[in-house]
Formats: structure tokens, C-alpha cells, sequence
């Protein structure tokens, strides 16, 4: 199991009704993200490792991959922009 820092940013907000949302997803698309994942048992598996090839995938799978594909999209985003954002914040710093 990999571990994560404590200090590690979240992959969703809070919305002003309380509610949790995937960063990237609207409040419907998170619940039908949440629906669609497997069990906690079980292996979620990264869209690069899933193989479509081999065969016709269930079409509750390609959701869930389109899903995610948008959510992992958007954080990555925001994760690229919160990095830029915190190197202006330094610009005490000289990196010459």
C-alpha cells in the first residue's frame, strides 16, 4: 500500500451544501463516479491498466474510465497551477 503524506492535497471540495465533489466533476457526475466504483475489497484498477482491447468493455467500465480520465485531468491541472501559483509566492527566491 502506498502511503500518502498528511499534508497530501485532496482530490475534491466541499461544495456550500456540505456536499464532497471530485475536483473536475459536477456534483451529479461524482455521485454516478461513486456508484460506479468497485467495491472497497476489491483492486481499483488505473485506466492505463485497463485493457479494452481484449474485448468489448462494459459500458458501466468506459463510464467509469471517462469519469475518471476527467477527473484525473482536472486535478492534475489544478495540482500544476496551485505549483505555479506557490513558485510566484517565492519570488524572494533567485534561481539564477
Amino acid at each position: 500500500m502506498i502511503e500518502q503524506r498528511h499534508d497530501a492535497p485532496r482530490r475534491y471540495f466541499i461544495d456550500a451544501q456540505g456536499h464532497r465533489v471530485l475536483i473536475g466533476l459536477s456534483l451529479e457526475e461524482t455521485a454516478e463516479f461513486e456508484a460506479l466504483a468497485l467495491s472497497p475489497n476489491e483492486t481499483v484498477q488505473v485506466a492505463s491498466e485497463i485493457c479494452v482491447s481484449e474485448g468489448a468493455a462494459p459500458a458501466t467500465e468506459i463510464r467509469w474510465l471517462e469519469l475518471y480520465s476527467k477527473h484525473e485531468g482536472a486535478w492534475r491541472a489544478w495540482i500544476a497551477q496551485s505549483q505555479a501559483e506557490r513558485a510566484q509566492d517565492l519570488g524572494f527566491i533567485n534561481y539564477v
